[in-house]
């Protein structure tokens, strides 16, 4: 299992590598679009919540319940269906937005509704710059390791271990990219894979 140990409130952990079916990893994509059609049709439904959720939090300092709930469920879900597009695990991933600890890939957010920093919410946006820039070069280099993982999945029926740490470091960054993005926590996160 990889768990990456930080103090930041947001981690992906991730079992280890197993043998996948070469048919599953061949048509991972196809596989997925499922789950992508659901996610992108909830996609503009979730932004409308996080923006008035931006507003619940600078004029209240909250983040609603039922907004955050909602907001958890689905980066829950979306996690889950990363880490199976990204060839993390071969296990096809719930219709879900529960949490589930015994998927192989599981998101872990510590957030709260209370107590939320105005200032930081408010220049949100700015503050993601830096880490758009620099997620705009790993994105590129994320597909050559993605169709690496998967032309080496093809051939010997699993993601080489190599492969499939730097897959999970990447998605762990992306989480915690996206639970600051919408508003999931306050802490800025780190620029790093652990």
């Amino acid at each position: 299992m990889t768990e990456w140990s930080s103090e930041y409130p947001v981690n992906l952990v991730v079992d280890a590598p197993t043998t996948q079916s070469r048919l599953s990893i061949l048509l991972r994509v196809i596989l997925t679009l499922p789950h992508a059609i659901v996610l992108a049709v909830l996609g503009p439904v979730t932004s409308l919540l996080v923006m008035i959720a931006w507003f619940a939090i600078l004029i209240a300092g909250r983040f609603p319940t039922a907004i955050l709930g909602f907001t958890l469920g689905i980066a829950q879900w979306r996690a889950r269906v990363n880490g199976y597009s990204r060839l993390l695990t071969s296990e096809f991933p719930p219709f879900s937005m529960k949490e589930k600890s015994n998927y192989p890939v599981r998101l872990a957010i510590r957030e709260k509704a209370t107590g939320r920093n105005r200032l930081s919410t408010f220049f949100r946006l700015f503050l993601l710059v830096p880490h758009i820039l620099i997620f705009a070069f790993l994105t590129f280099i994320y597909y050559f390791v993605l169709l690496g993982g998967w032309l080496a999945g093809l051939w010997l029926g699993r993601i080489p271990e190599g492969i499939h740490s730097w897959l999970s470091g990447f998605s762990n960054w992306s989480e915690r990219y996206n639970a600051y993005a919408y508003l999931l926590v306050d802490k800025y996160p780190p620029f790093s894979f652990r």
